[in-house]
């Protein structure tokens, strides 16, 4: 395991760590511990494509909770359904966030460059590197 600081096309530098892995004959990989633990990962990540990258990272259960739960607040609901209406709006968000992304990625291909600054620009604050 090194760390290696790469340079993205003159957009910005990021330090990061990497450690080759071995893929199974089931495409199984084992998620190196000190990785595992520096991003708090428990029983399940989120895997995409970005481009020609395979993205593993951590759920963020937490990443609109407070803004769900103070909706819902203000829309009257109490007790057990707003447990109910929070897991129901919860399952929502990812989703939609992913594919605002998805569309962001693909409008932002079309404009000159590879499109990462723009989709930055848009996305920056819920994107993780």
């Amino acid at each position: 395991m090194g760390t290696q600081i790469v340079k993205r096309e003159g957009i910005h530098t990021m330090d990061f760590e990497t450690k080759r892995i071995s893929v199974s004959a089931k495409r199984q990989i084992t998620i190196p511990q000190k990785f595992f633990e520096k991003l708090g990962i428990g029983s399940e990540v989120d895997c995409f494509i970005r481009g020609d990258e395979l993205v593993i990272r951590p759920i963020r259960t937490n990443e609109f909770a407070e803004e769900i739960l103070k909706d819902l607040v203000n829309q009257g609901f109490q007790g057990q359904e707003l447990v109910q209406e929070f897991i129901k709006m919860s399952s929502k968000v990812r989703p939609a966030v992913v594919r605002m992304i998805e569309e962001a990625d693909r409008i932002a291909q079309k404009t000159s460059g590879t499109g990462t600054e723009k989709t930055r620009e848009i996305f920056g604050d819920v994107m993780e590197d």
